[in-house]
């Protein structure tokens, strides 16, 4: 390390606390990448000479290569990627000791961290993409599909399997645009801003941010340093994907099990078990609900470290990426499988309609059917609700009734109620704006389409 400060060298039990190599190697590139900006800009601005910048270039080249084909080992006595890459270029080209000029490994690092983050979160989008894609495609290929729609975990109303998918599009969707918005938060450019109140020396801060692709450079030197909104950014687009990952892996699950099985899990996608021959277990979706607590609580650990920090720069935000990265590959790798997963998944239509039988999920249409003929809802309600009761106690269905058993009942009720009185026509009919009438389904499937 370069530092006159101090008459002693730092503790080996100090160099193994402080050191971050396994949080920050894995931005060595990136690392490159931001110091070739920066002493591009250096050479243009004068504080190096043309050809001092140029050679410094070629050196961190040099080292970039060395890292991409492992053989440069980075050393825990150089703490991070950042000292270690300068080290390294200085080695090879002694003016590398001037590449650091006007600039601190704060600014640094929030530039790097930045860098790489944007790439790992472009590389998100596109798996996200194909999520989105393999349930429209499920949708359209089980539009006419009818289950029982739940609420509570009791059956409530006749839905198109179509538009169950529809719902998690919606869903994923919403993750999508938060995870645009979370690229955007981490579209300016820190590099400049030093330790944390800018630099005496004339650098030009919009062409480092230009070069490196960024919108601008930021406009506060101090925040510019201490901020970690973007990763919070990240982590709440994260933490709301992987809760809708659970709640659509704990339906697969229920819906899995032999008391549902209203769908097919594909084989490649289920594991055995080492005692039980029979078992295909859902284990996929079993992990990837298990993650999420994982993801959240990576949220809630830079929460915590973000709270009581004093203005600007603190070690503390050292351990900003341990959770960043582990709750990165998590996400990416669920987003993968279960796209894989879903694009397999069949649903056993012969058995998920027979969940509607002897049930009573067509006494919102009776309800809405006696409104049409001039019943107050809430009389309506009532009619039907003693009628279920009684249906209950003499182990009746409605499809048993007979039309003087229901007139008996309900007055109002005459043979064209009857012949509505379908899952199927319950799902036609609910042909309203976002509904699940089948028409409404595959009028949404072409609009996500286009």
């Amino acid at each position: 390390m370069w530092h006159g400060r101090f008459k002693q060298g730092m503790a080996e039990m100090v160099k193994d606390f402080t050191q971050s190599l396994d949080i920050d190697w894995r931005m060595a590139e990136c690392d490159i990448q931001g110091s070739i900006a920066h002493v591009r800009m250096l050479g243009k601005t004068g504080l190096l000479k043309v050809d001092e910048a140029e050679k410094i270039e070629l050196g961190l080249q040099k080292v970039l290569r060395e890292i991409q084909n492992g053989t440069f080992k980075p050393s825990r006595d150089l703490e991070d990627v950042h000292m270690n890459i300068e080290a390294r270029l200085t080695e090879i080209e002694p003016l590398g000791a001037k590449l650091h000029t006007a600039r601190s490994r704060n600014d640094q690092v929030a530039t790097t961290t930045r860098l790489y983050l944007r790439e790992r979160l472009k590389s998100l989008t596109l798996d996200l993409r194909e999520l989105l894609k393999v349930f429209v495609n499920n949708a359209e290929h089980h539009v006419n599909v009818i289950i029982p729609g739940y609420t509570h975990m009791q059956q409530a109303q006749p839905i198109s399997m179509g538009h169950y998918w529809l719902a998690w599009y919606e869903a994923f969707k919403r993750d999508s645009s938060r995870l645009d918005f979370a690229l955007d938060s981490l579209n300016e450019c820190p590099l400049g801003a030093g330790a944390l109140a800018g630099s005496t020396l004339p650098i030009d801060r919009e062409m480092t941010s230009e070069i490196l692709g960024f919108s601008s450079p930021t406009r506060n030197s101090l925040d510019s340093v201490a901020q970690r909104d973007y990763m919070t950014d990240y982590h709440y687009f994260a933490s709301m994907l992987m809760i809708h990952v659970s709640r659509l892996c704990n339906d697969l699950i229920n819906w899995n099990t032999q008391e549902f099985a209203f769908i097919v899990l594909p084989d490649e996608f289920c594991t055995g078990s080492s005692m039980m021959p029979q078992k295909k277990n859902p284990d996929v979706l079993e992990l990837a609900r298990g993650k999420t607590g994982q993801v959240i609580g990576n949220f809630i650990d830079l929460l915590f470290t973000l709270k009581g920090l004093p203005m600007t720069y603190n070690r503390d935000l050292q351990e900003d990426k341990r959770g960043l990265w582990a709750s990165l590959d998590t996400v990416e790798s669920v987003v993968r499988i279960l796209t894989a997963l879903l694009a397999k998944v069949d649903v056993n239509e012969k058995v998920a309609l027979s969940g509607l039988e002897k049930g009573y999920s067509l006494a919102t249409d009776v309800a809405e059917y006696l409104v049409s003929k001039g019943v107050p809802f809430r009389d309506a309600h009532m009619k039907v609700g003693k009628l279920v009761g009684w249906c209950i106690e003499n182990n009746l269905s409605f499809e048993d009734l007979t039309l003087t058993q229901w007139q008996e009942h309900i007055p109002e009720v005459d043979e064209a109620m009857l012949k509505i009185l379908s899952p199927r026509e319950s799902v036609r009919r609910r042909n309203v704006f976002g509904g699940t009438g089948f028409d409404q389904v595959m009028e949404r499937i072409q609009e996500v389409n286009l």
